[in-house]
């Protein structure tokens, strides 16, 4: 039996959850549901109380006018207790009669009755609307991806908190709710006034990378490790005195953007934790920002350099008319030194108009390394032929989504910056690496004099240049703005040899990726079959998880939607996965550590395709994209 302290535990844990979620039984009675489903329907204690009928609470909503004008209220009620009585797994959105929009994600439960999330997506659907009328210059294209990625999101989150958790209902309550905080897209835990865990629904290590996932009972200094919990530790203590909070921090060693909440817990002492990963959303936010600081730009600006067209115009007139006329020699020299003036200017305000008007960023599919060797061939033919030019791509993935037309113009105005520092000789490199899966960093370095203390602190000021007169002061500006439209960032600094200028931007595998559908992952390594879940899901698929080859047999006799079965090849028990893939009735796949020589390894090649230990996720999809390959 599950005591009684993990059951107050565990409705506590659900209370900290911002959806709403319920649990019918077979008889249409409430089982279980969490205090944010009284607060988003306001309901009587009544209605939120174990017994409570289903069709008492349609009828209580109706009569409140949430469905709208229903009619016949006895015989809407009655529909809708038929509907729930032969209840089939259901997404949807609707708009209630407060105007908050929800959305409502339902699955039957294998022993009757169902379990149903609610999510209130009024201010993500307010961010959307927001996006798709303000951001005049973001493209179509990058529209239509935030917005598919918000809705791939939403059904992803509404998946993992409702539809997983179902499939894996055990009989008790107690279980099913666990499963539920299990199968979150966030870390979600207590930590005890010893500061020691308590309670972890095991997703650390796909929050923050290089942590483990078994964590309950350790301090929580070791399990963050020093820089992550350096990071929060201020906001930590406080939460402890008392004072809830909900800040963002970036996690350096993986580059990752972490939303945390500490609430306190009043009752038993400690801290309630949840964790989430908001890098995409903390990109495309930039990438917004950065938008709307250019139309602000381009309104101050447009103005103001159409009336000084039109001076420099008249000034060139009157310089033209100047010298046609019978003046002395000398005037001759201060005719064409205004005239060259009023030209430079003209061709000034062309590059602020040029900065500040519309600049769209569209990603595309892009080959890296054929994008790289014509940047290659575009950079040599601009510097001397004592300077030497280097493109080190290491071991990055082929095809990503870039703007390519964007990214080219930056990196040529960096290498013709860091030719002008070196002079007619020296070295320049450009370095391209992946940094955790989630940034591309391209690095471009010289063997120059490097930037001052000055250049340091200004370089991207608008018209702060190093070359006199000869430099307008907006070529790091324009790179500066192009970095930040594609939702990364740009930064200066020197090496022990000359400058370097790294724009770090948003890293997208553009390769094929296989049909997206439920696959099966059997791995008895927990912190392995945690990474193996996270590269799946990042690919689009939905994952249920198993240890052994029992386990996993029952879950393919249980679960026939089940698309591909991803299993290593040595498990718990005395059963392989050449066993499972004998009986497996849908795709089989298998990975493995093992060496080409081992018995065990030929059987395998022999029954499915093999994928080798370690990969990266890169390859991972293509071993999933091309089945009929062995890795």
């Amino acid at each position: 039996m599950i005591s009684q302290q993990t059951t107050e535990m565990t409705m506590a844990g659900l209370n900290l959850i911002q959806q709403a979620l319920t649990i019918y039984d077979s008889d249409l009675n409430l089982a279980v549901c969490n205090r944010r489903f009284q607060e988003m329907f306001d309901l009587p204690d009544a209605l939120v109380t174990p017994g409570a009928s289903f069709a008492d609470t349609i009828r209580y909503l109706a009569q409140r006018g949430d469905y709208g004008n229903v009619g016949d209220l006895e015989q809407f009620v009655t529909s809708r207790t038929q509907i729930a009585r032969a209840f089939e797994p259901h997404y949807m959105e609707r708009t209630r009669a407060n105007d908050r929009t929800i959305s409502v994600e339902g699955s039957p439960l294998p022993q009757g009755g169902w379990v149903t999330v609610y999510t209130d997506i009024t201010r993500t659907k307010q961010q959307e609307s927001l996006l798709r009328t303000r951001s005049e210059e973001l493209s179509d294209q990058l529209g239509a991806y935030s917005g598919e990625l918000s809705a791939a999101n939403r059904q992803l989150e509404a998946t993992v908190t409702a539809l997983e958790e179902a499939k894996r209902q055990i009989t008790q309550i107690e279980a099913r709710t666990r499963l539920t905080a299990e199968m979150m897209p966030a870390h979600i835990s207590h930590v005890g006034p010893d500061r020691r865990y308590t309670f972890s629904n095991r997703r650390l290590s796909s929050i923050i990378p290089g942590t483990k996932s078994e964590i309950i009972g350790e301090r929580i200094e070791d399990a963050l490790g020093p820089i992550a919990y350096a990071t929060i530790r201020t906001r930590l203590d406080q939460a402890f005195a008392g004072t809830a909070s909900v800040f963002e921090f970036t996690h350096e060693p993986s580059s990752r953007r972490i939303r945390a909440a500490l609430t306190p817990d009043t009752l038993q002492g400690g801290v309630y934790i949840l964790s989430m990963d908001i890098t995409e959303e903390a990109q495309t936010r930039a990438a917004l920002q950065q938008t709307r600081r250019r139309e602000v730009a381009a309104q101050m600006t447009s103005g103001l350099a159409h009336d000084f067209s039109n001076l420099l115009t008249i000034i060139l007139g009157m310089q033209s008319k100047l010298a046609r006329m019978d003046l002395p020699d000398t005037a001759d020299t201060l005719i064409s030194a205004t005239q060259s003036a009023a030209r430079r200017g003209g061709s000034l305000l062309n590059r602020i108009a040029d900065m500040t008007g519309r600049r769209e960023h569209s990603p595309a599919p892009t080959n890296l390394h054929g994008f790289l060797s014509e940047l290659d061939t575009l950079a040599r033919s601009a510097l001397p032929d004592a300077m030497g030019f280097n493109i080190d791509m290491g071991n990055m993935p082929n095809r990503v989504l870039l703007d390519p037309g964007m990214l080219q113009d930056s990196l040529l105005n960096l290498v013709l910056n860091a030719r002008d520092a070196c002079g007619t000789t020296g070295q320049i490199t450009l370095t391209v690496a992946a940094i955790q899966d989630t940034w591309i960093d391209f690095t471009v370095s010289d063997t120059g004099p490097g930037f001052s203390k000055t250049a340091l602190s200004r370089a991207f000021e608008p018209f702060f240049t190093t070359k006199g007169g000869e430099g307008s002061g907006l070529g790091l500006v324009m790179v500066y703005d192009m970095t930040k439209l594609a939702g990364g960032r740009a930064t200066i600094g020197n090496s022990d040899v000359g400058g370097v200028v790294t724009l770090r931007l948003p890293l997208r595998i553009a390769g094929q990726a296989p049909t997206q559908g439920l696959i099966l992952l059997v791995e008895d390594s927990a912190d392995l079959r945690d990474t193996v879940r996270d590269m799946l899901r990042e690919a689009g698929h939905s994952v249920i998880e198993a240890a052994s080859v029992p386990e996993a047999r029952s879950l393919l006799a249980q679960l026939p939607e089940i698309s591909a079965l991803l299993s290593d090849i040595v498990l718990e028990g005395e059963q392989t996965g050449v066993d499972l893939a004998a009986v497996a009735p849908c795709p089989t796949f298998l990975m493995t550590s093992l060496p080409p020589s081992d018995p065990r390894f030929a059987a395998a090649v022999a029954a499915a395709p093999v994928l080798r230990k370690p990969f990266s996720a890169a390859e991972l999809y293509a071993f999933l994209s091309a089945p009929s390959e062995t890795t």
